[in-house]
């Protein structure tokens, strides 16, 4: 449903805004995604990690979430000057500023969002995600139209986090107080710290091209690759939400049982690659009738990036899943470092292509994102004696039925001039043949969630 909602939401911004007006978002969007991770500070997952959280450390997660807040929109309020220069875009320095307003927002709702997440009220949350995306792409929309351009996706981010902030009260029926006691938020430090570094270095490495391509092309060139990545990231996310929603709260419930958690994570590991495969590779292969159909030709351009970034965003969910166990074993440390090599190998590879040009520093992002899936893996290894044999009979029927099927649609469609029948004729020869043939081998993965679909249609 969310998935559906950013569809229908990007499709009519991207018909009314131009390339401009989305490099302008793109270029500020890692300062205002790294105030954002320094103010949620890690807490979310370090409340999750202890044994018995009480109201005590809850209420000194919101006073110090507050403070961080308060701190970070200061800090990037008297900054937005230089960054305008830095990007030689002076309209820059008021964007900053009204965008970094959701700071102070945001951190008044980490502290009932973490309830939720410990709770795994999966329910409430969806309902609050969805209710806080609709009503603010109606907003950015209704602004679009009025001629407000990149002011009307600066002023969805702010509608957005309020109304989440509103409903994670409303859902959690927990209130902050007066007393101020910050003990519990020494005590999550060691923990909360590593991930928020983590976070850090987990949104360079996903903003760092909008950075460079800010500094070395133009607003436009930042504008189609925020677009490109936007729709990847929108396919990934569908995938690595699931994951997320449940796995790091399961895996810490079964937290003493090594071979239970090693059972639930390769069934989590089919499960993800089941789903994550056919529907990257698919978008992959119909990104560029995808593109055209949904939000005019005048973003074509962006269409070959986002081949390059599905391929790569194939693997983020799997890579999602063996972070999340390793945070749930307590090894935040463990987490931070290797996102921060992952971070430092990706900028490393932009600044060496860029005198390349775009397409060539995506290209290396893809192949060091996909590499370091090995890395994740290791780690897992070290956990849950998870092998590499054992990781590859999980995820190889997936991957090599997907991709060779996503071939096949492609050879079979070239002759196809009508865009339309292209993109439906690439869509069935994917996804009805990839279901069937998983059925007729005897997928256990792909049958018992078709069970449960049924079992919940006849509840």
């Amino acid at each position: 449903m969310q998935q559906l909602l950013n569809l229908v939401i990007g499709i009519f911004l991207a018909r009314q805004l131009s390339q401009t007006d989305y490099g302008m978002v793109g270029m500020i969007t890692i300062f205002t995604a790294l105030g954002t991770c320094l103010q949620e500070g890690g807490f979310i997952s370090a409340i999750n990690k202890r044994k018995n959280a009480t109201q005590e450390d809850y209420n000194a997660v919101f006073w110090t979430s507050l403070g961080i807040g308060l701190t970070c929109y200061a800090i990037l309020f008297a900054c937005s000057p230089l960054i305008a220069k830095f990007f030689k875009q002076p309209e820059l320095k008021w964007l900053i500023r009204y965008v970094a307003l959701g700071f102070v927002i945001s951190s008044l709702s980490t502290a009932p969002r973490a309830m939720l997440f410990r709770k795994m009220m999966v329910r409430e949350t969806s309902i609050m995600t969805i209710t806080a995306l609709a009503t603010s792409g109606i907003v950015a929309i209704t602004m679009a139209y009025m001629g407000f351009a990149y002011w009307g996706i600066a002023t969805q981010s702010i509608v957005y986090i309020s109304i989440v902030m509103l409903l994670s009260y409303h859902f959690s029926k927990w209130r902050p107080n007066a007393k101020i006691n910050l003990t519990p938020v020494k005590e999550m430090i060691g923990f909360s710290s590593y991930l928020m570094l983590t976070n850090v270095f987990n949104v360079i490495n996903n903003n760092v091209f909008a950075v460079i391509l800010g500094r070395l092309y133009t607003a436009g060139d930042v504008g189609n690759y925020t677009q490109a990545n936007k729709w990847n990231t929108m396919g990934a996310s569908l995938i690595t939400n699931m994951v997320n929603g449940v796995a790091q709260p399961l895996f810490t419930k079964v937290d003493d049982d090594r071979e239970r958690q090693k059972a639930i994570m390769r069934k989590l590991l089919r499960f993800t690659a089941l789903a994550s495969f056919p529907l990257m590779l698919g978008l992959a292969l119909v990104a560029k009738e995808f593109i055209v159909i949904l939000i005019t030709e005048k973003w074509l351009e962006s269409a070959t990036l986002m081949q390059t970034l599905c391929v790569a965003g194939a693997f983020l969910p799997i890579s999602a899943l063996f972070s999340n166990l390793i945070i749930s074993r307590g090894h935040s440390g463990i987490y931070m470092w290797s996102t921060i090599a992952q971070c430092l190998a990706g900028l490393a590879v932009a600044l060496l292509m860029s005198p390349y040009g775009i397409h060539a520093m995506v290209a290396a992002y893809a192949v060091v994102s996909i590499l370091w899936t090995g890395v994740w893996l290791a780690l897992a290894h070290r956990e849950t004696g998870m092998t590499l044999m054992e990781f590859l009979k999980d995820i190889s029927p997936y991957l090599l039925l997907a991709a060779i099927l996503c071939l096949a649609a492609h050879w079979l469609t070239i002759g196809i001039s009508n865009i339309y029948l292209r993109i439906l004729t690439k869509i069935v020869a994917v996804a009805i043949p990839y279901v069937a043939i998983l059925w007729m081998l005897g997928s256990t993965i792909l049958k018992e969630g078709f069970l449960f679909l049924v079992k919940r249609k006849i509840q």
